[in-house]
């Protein structure tokens, strides 16, 4: 197959999928042409696209790909388009999608233990979102439901995959040692306390 007809195919099939369009999918439309290739065809195309100053490209997301517009159009495209209903997702609910995010996959039980609340109203909006979902039960007393992101979470978060995460630093505090005591301030027994 000549390269030209390949990625017009390509353009055509994006151009028409509404959701990230699976990489091994494409390999499947175009079996005459390598996974490589294919990866070849849509950087060449996302060259064409960024030397003509297009509005949109090819972005590979939560394991497939689609077309994105500039995010620099973004403030016109909101007035264009006004949202029908508000897509805004709660910070309680965005804490706990974080923290399923990175520690999947985790029970309701233990992501409560991490938030300090109740997460039932958070988890009912990451389901109904499509953000999360059960991802089976863990194999203790109860076996309770475990939560973990779904291809939704990546491709509205614009993520390849779950190791496209940027990285997390946890605090670490530093305990004292024998040879270092802790810093304390101590009062006399006999001080009497400063008056004004």
């Amino acid at each position: 197959m000549e390269q030209a007809q390949a990625k017009r195919i390509i353009e055509a099939v994006l151009f028409v999928s509404s959701q990230p369009f699976p990489f091994r999918r494409l390999t499947e439309v175009l079996p005459d042409v390598t996974g490589e290739a294919i990866h070849q065809l849509i950087r060449t195309l996302n060259d064409e696209y960024a030397t003509s100053q297009r509005a949109f490209h090819i972005q590979e997301v939560a394991g497939g790909f689609q077309f994105v517009t500039d995010q620099h159009l973004a403030p016109w495209l909101k007035r264009a388009l006004p949202s029908s209903k508000p897509d805004a997702v709660s910070t309680a609910a965005m804490e706990t999608l974080a923290i399923i995010a990175y520690r999947q996959p985790m029970t309701k039980a233990e992501i409560e233990a991490i938030r300090g609340v109740d997460v039932t109203a958070s988890l009912d909006t990451l389901l109904e979102k499509r953000f999360a979902r059960i991802v089976g039960r863990k194999e203790s007393p109860g076996r309770p439901f475990l939560y973990g992101t779904t291809s939704e979470f990546l491709r509205h978060f614009g993520l390849k995959s779950l190791e496209s995460l940027p990285p997390v630093s946890t605090p670490t505090i530093q305990e004292p040692t024998a040879e270092e005591p802790a810093e304390t301030t101590s009062v006399p027994a006999n001080a009497t306390p400063a008056t004004p």
